[in-house]
């Protein structure tokens, strides 16, 4: 069964970091795209980054060059790498299997998810 738990999200300032964790089992998921996805509020699902073995990765453009997506595999673990936070990045954050680019409009996700907050 694959399973994945995001952690790390919190309340930052603009022009803050927090660095989002993806923890995952299944080991048919080391050899699969791994992604991020978010929820602003009040609006709806965006692809953020994905990640493929080999550290192929892609950005959407509202973050590239401020976040980098990473990953272990032998920590089954992904990570998201925020700096230069907004507040347009306020959000609960999921990580999915799968290169979600262009999200799917029938995505919904199957994990908690992880809140950001960035306010002054």
């Amino acid at each position: 069964e694959v399973q994945l738990v995001e952690s790390g999200g919190g309340a930052v300032q603009p022009g803050g970091s927090l660095r989002l964790t993806c923890v995952f089992s299944g080991s048919t998921l080391r050899e699969n795209f791994l992604s991020w996805v978010r929820q602003a509020p009040g609006k709806g699902l965006e692809w953020v980054s994905s990640i493929y073995t080999g550290q192929i990765t892609y950005y959407a453009d509202s973050v590239k060059g401020r976040f980098t997506i990473s990953r272990d595999n032998a920590k089954n673990t992904m990570y998201l790498q925020m700096n230069s936070l907004q507040n347009e990045d306020t959000a609960m954050y999921y990580c999915a299997k799968g290169f979600l680019r262009p999200l799917p409009g029938d995505w919904v996700p199957s994990t908690q998810g992880t809140q950001v907050t960035v306010s002054s």
